[in-house]
């Protein structure tokens, strides 16, 4: 492809108010971008779409450039197949990190930012077994079951492709720059906005949609009915590709669209084997009988359009046990849960995590089992 091409394919793919389904159709009927480009205002019959100059485009690669990253465009050799196989895949990604490793057999593995403690340690296990199994592990770098995969893989030596919803320079969550850096070392980070550009709630779903079409398989290991990882699995299912779930607490809300999951007929997930004796072999990643029935068309979740960034604990001030104690109650569900994976889990001092057990004992809401296991009472 040449380099006025390629430029103005990049600028397509930049276009405000045109999604890469009518871009490429664009293409077709102008015989290439450039010609595209030249005819738009005809070609568009007055349809409002914003297209950025020549300029700006060379500005953001040379930024790219600079963070040791760079444009992977649909066109390119090595663009993934299994993303391409997607209706709407993105017409160009910024990839920090190697992007042969999009190409790889992988399976995402994702689930509520709001994850218990069990449910971030069955993910980090679960990633863990299936990168030593030689698979990349794909997530979207949230918080909860998504950083547990990514840590999980890593742990393990092997591939974890992060796909991020805002630009490869804007980390989110914050707290996630520097697992978002190591990725970037080892694996890979894609990102479909512009750099400069915010994680907001909008841009979530097409990062969802990334993660599925990587990926020959999607595990859900905890989930809300709404939510993002459901969107994933029905994106993920329109695809042609294997659903997973790992089952769940009736008691724990956040486990209700995993369990609908296997109601519907998704594979149910205890250990890796599980995952790596269904997976596709190749593509296209189309079983040829599906198990899973179709899933609701799900709209965007309030999970993701309204998460805020999580202020870092005060270890000096008397409001950590009260931090403590908001962490707590997202880590500890009805499933019992040791009191050393809690304390590994929770970002706060020992003694304000002890405390603040302490105090949901005090109130009747924890149950303490043997084995210094513990477990959140439901009413």
């Amino acid at each position: 492809m040449s380099g006025a091409e390629r430029l103005a394919r990049l600028r397509l793919a930049r276009a405000e108010g045109i999604g890469p389904a009518a871009v490429r159709a664009l293409i077709a009927r102008a015989g290439g971008a450039a010609a595209a480009v030249e005819d738009l205002p005809r070609l568009l019959r007055g349809r409002p779409v914003t297209l950025p100059p020549e300029d700006a485009i060379r500005r953001e690669e040379e930024a790219l450039a600079r963070l040791g990253a760079r444009f992977l465009l649909d066109t390119d050799p090595d663009y993934p197949e299994a993303l391409a196989a997607m209706a709407d895949s993105p017409l160009a990604l910024a990839v920090a990190g190697d992007p042969a490793l999009l190409s790889r057999r992988s399976v995402a593995v994702v689930g509520a930012r709001n994850a218990s403690a069990g449910a971030r340690l069955i993910a980090e296990r679960l990633a863990k077994e299936l990168a030593e199994a030689g698979l990349a592990v794909v997530s979207g770098l949230a918080r909860g079951v998504d950083t547990a995969a990514h840590e999980g893989a890593l742990a393990a030596g092997g591939v974890t492709v992060a796909a991020v919803a805002g630009g490869l320079d804007r980390p989110y969550p914050r707290q996630n720059a520097a697992l978002q850096a190591r990725i970037a070392a080892t694996g890979a980070v894609v990102a479909e906005a512009p750099l400069g550009t915010a994680a907001i709630g909008r841009l979530f779903p097409r990062r969802n949609r990334i993660v599925a079409g990587l990926a020959r398989g999607v595990v859900v290991v905890e989930a809300a009915l709404k939510s993002g990882s459901l969107l994933t699995a029905r994106l993920a299912l329109e695809a042609g590709r294997e659903i997973f779930a790992v089952p769940g607490s009736p008691l724990d809300p956040r486990t209700r669209g995993s369990n609908d999951l296997l109601r519907r007929g998704a594979i149910l997930v205890e250990r890796a084997e599980d995952v790596l004796s269904a997976l596709p072999a190749g593509l296209p990643c189309t079983p040829p009988e599906p198990r899973l029935r179709s899933l609701p068309a799900l709209e965007q979740e309030a999970e993701e359009a309204a998460e805020t960034e999580e202020a870092e604990p005060d270890r000096h001030g008397g409001d950590e046990v009260a931090l403590a104690r908001r962490h707590l109650e997202t880590l500890l569900s009805p499933t019992p849960v040791s009191v050393d994976e809690v304390l590994r889990r929770c970002p706060c001092s020992t003694a304000a995590v002890n405390a603040a057990l302490l105090d949901l004992d005090l109130e009747g809401r924890l149950d303490r089992l043997p084995g210094n296991r513990v477990a959140l009472k439901r009413a």
